[in-house]
């Protein structure tokens, strides 16, 4: 473990922890992400421009080097943020980084957020994004992908695409993905005083903000029980000490039971979602630069 992140694990205890497991309103959580996400170090040589994609805000993104066309692929990233808070402009510079070392722009929607807009909202969006994607871009050359729910929201659209026979992406991939909105995973109980920076004791809430009455054994809101079969290969990462460990490494096995090649990375210690920690932790550009190999070995 690297003097930074252990430094940066205390504060997450001491401080966001607390402040996640006593929170009530959205919008102070949406507020605090925002300005705090404009502390992390921005890529020399990013460049971001606001687009239109499906009727929805979003931010397309080049790291340095990166051209402005999409000749070696694109990545299609849906942010983190447990369906409630969090938006392009919080990640833009995790993906200015991931896009650099792969030559690729990544595109990052604003999807709509619970609880104004719950289950199935941010699905249908993923949705609509894709389909119109597919008539701008050569699909088989799109990354799709997305961290905490972003992540799970990733792997639900990879189901539909699958289940409708729509274009497939040519990989998707998933940093701690929330996967199980069931909240069966064992790590839930296992690593609550472990984890340093969700709350085990408010995932029932916010499951249930997101949802609104919704299943949540309904697959487009916990992928871990969605048909993969025919899917490219599938790239995960967790911590090992992070209440939704288990939501991964179920979802490998399952993926790998359906046939799918799928890379899994997990880590020792680190936060919930760390590769947003880029430029800062070891541990996190570490992270970025087995994704971005793993991206651009799927040419």
């Amino acid at each position: 473990m690297s003097l930074r992140l252990a430094l940066l694990s205390r504060w997450l205890r001491l401080t966001e922890r607390r402040m996640l497991a006593r929170a009530r309103d959205p919008a102070p959580l949406r507020r605090r992400f925002e300005r705090q996400a404009q502390l992390l170090p921005a890529p020399r040589g990013a460049r971001r421009e606001n687009v239109l994609v499906a009727g929805r805000p979003a931010l397309r993104v080049t790291g340095a080097g990166t051209g402005a066309e999409d000749s070696a692929g694109m990545l299609l990233h849906f942010h983190g943020g447990a369906y409630v808070f969090g938006s392009p402009r919080t990640h833009w510079k995790m993906l200015a980084r991931l896009s650099a070392a792969t030559g690729c722009p990544a595109l990052l929607p604003d999807y709509r957020l619970a609880p104004e807009h719950p289950f199935p909202a941010a699905f249908a969006d993923a949705l609509a994004i894709w389909e119109e994607i597919c008539t701008r871009f050569d699909p088989g050359r799109v990354v799709i992908g997305g961290d905490s729910a972003g992540g799970g929201l990733a792997l639900a659209l990879l189901a539909e695409i699958l289940r409708r026979d729509l274009p497939r992406p040519a990989g998707t991939y998933a940093m701690s993905p929330f996967t199980d909105m069931t909240l069966s995973g064992a790590s839930l109980r296992e690593n609550a005083a472990r984890d340093a920076l969700l709350p085990a004791s408010r995932m029932a809430d916010l499951r249930d903000l997101v949802l609104f009455g919704a299943d949540p054994d309904d697959w487009r809101a916990s992928p871990l029980e969605a048909e993969f079969t025919g899917a490219g290969p599938v790239w995960l990462s967790c911590s090992e000490t992070e209440i939704l460990r288990d939501d991964t490494l179920r979802l490998a096995s399952r993926l790998r039971g359906q046939g799918i090649r799928t890379t899994l990375h997990v880590a020792k210690d680190v936060p919930h979602a760390w590769p947003i920690f880029g430029g800062i932790l070891p541990e996190a550009d570490a992270a970025l630069a087995d994704l971005a190999d793993w991206v651009v070995a799927l040419r």
